[in-house]
C-alpha cells in the first residue's frame, strides 16, 4: 500500500522522526504552491488531542529543521494544526481505520465519468479503497485519490 503522495514523501520521511521524538503523529504533510509562494500545513494528531502548546512546539521543531534542511524552494508559510473532526485522509492505512465512516473525496482523473465522490468507505482491498455512493460501490485507487477528507455530521 503506498503510503504518502510522492511530491510530500521526502517532507514527510524529514518531519516524521522530529514528530514522534515529541510523542506525536504525523499525519500528514501538504504543500500548496501559490505561485511563488507556497503554504506547508502539517497535521500532528495523539490519543490524547493536539493543544495549542503542542502545534507551537512542533512548529518551531520544524521551522529550525526546514532552516538547516532548506527542502522548499522560496518563501512559504509553515501551518501546524490538528486534522480535526472532518480530518483529511493522506494514507490507505488511514482508510482503512475509517471504514464505515462518510468521507468526501476528488480524484485526480475521472472514474466512470465523475471525479468528486462522497460516501462510506467499505474496505481496503490491497491499494484499493471500497466506497459505497448512492447505492453502488466504487473501487477507487488510492494513487488517483487527490484529496480526501471524513465528512462530520453532527
Amino acid at each position: 500500500m503506498s503510503t504518502v503522495k510522492s511530491s510530500v514523501r521526502p517532507l514527510t520521511e524529514l518531519f516524521e522522526p522530529t514528530i514522534e521524538a515529541l510523542q506525536l503523529e504525523l499525519w500528514g504533510v501538504e504543500h500548496i504552491q501559490q505561485g511563488k509562494y507556497s503554504l506547508l500545513r502539517i497535521y500532528i494528531d495523539a490519543d490524547q488531542g493536539i493543544t495549542a502548546d503542542d502545534c507551537a512546539n512542533v512548529s518551531r521543531q520544524l521551522g529550525a529543521l526546514l532552516d538547516v534542511e532548506d527542502p522548499i524552494a522560496g518563501e512559504y508559510t509553515l501551518e501546524v494544526s490538528s486534522p480535526g473532526l472532518d480530518r483529511p485522509l493522506f494514507t490507505a492505512k488511514q482508510f482503512e481505520q475509517f471504514v464505515g465512516s462518510e468521507v468526501s473525496l476528488r480524484m485526480r482523473s475521472a472514474i466512470e465519468g465523475r471525479r468528486k465522490f462522497q460516501g462510506s468507505i467499505v474496505k481496503l482491498d490491497g491499494d484499493n479503497i471500497f466506497l459505497h455512493v448512492d447505492g453502488e460501490d466504487y473501487e477507487l485507487p488510492h494513487a488517483d485519490i487527490d484529496k480526501a477528507n471524513i465528512v462530520y455530521a453532527d
